[in-house]
């Protein structure tokens, strides 16, 4: 495995890899993979992907070499077709994946940053994103300044301030 990666925007022709980092997202816990296509065509997932790259949509994706190693992007999801994170009209939904040899590795938390950032310069004062619970990236949420604001079965919806 290569020791660096570099990052860059998200462009229309990565919407199959933000496909996979939806499965990889879905599948974070070990030993309960659910297959591709049942993920990709649920609906609670299908919105995360559908359309990409419309208006609003932002992307970074994480590079090693020629290979796409992970990705973090938001959507602003209306409140009549809401995410897993939804909290409110104008508050972007982050979603973010990382292949699992590479995770650990600061590839997540550098994704983070960047998108952070791209939502602060789009004049966006809060980004959300929705995390399972006993899921390990919530320690890194944690530490990027995102703090629970609700809680439903399984999963907590977190908020950061950009300010």
């Amino acid at each position: 495995m290569p020791e660096r990666w570099t990052t860059r925007p998200a462009v229309q022709a990565d919407g199959i890899f933000l496909g996979d980092m939806v499965v990889e997202a879905a599948n974070w816990r070990a030993g309960t993979a659910r297959p591709r296509h049942e993920i990709l065509t649920h609906p609670d997932h299908r919105r995360y992907l559908m359309g990409w790259q419309r208006p609003g949509d932002v992307g970074v994706v994480a590079v090693a070499g020629s290979e796409s190693i992970g990705a973090a992007w938001y959507r602003m999801l209306p409140r009549t077709d809401p995410g897993f994170g939804y909290v409110g009209t104008g508050v972007p939904e982050l979603i973010i994946g990382v292949r699992p040899m590479w995770r650990a590795h600061g590839v997540g938390r550098e994704l983070l940053r960047a998108l952070c950032a791209a939502a602060r310069a789009d004049g966006h004062a809060r980004i959300c994103l929705s995390v399972e619970r006993g899921n390990f990236a919530q320690v890194l949420y944690r530490s990027e300044g995102f703090a629970v604001t609700s809680s439903g079965i399984g999963r907590d919806t977190m908020v950061k301030r950009l300010g």
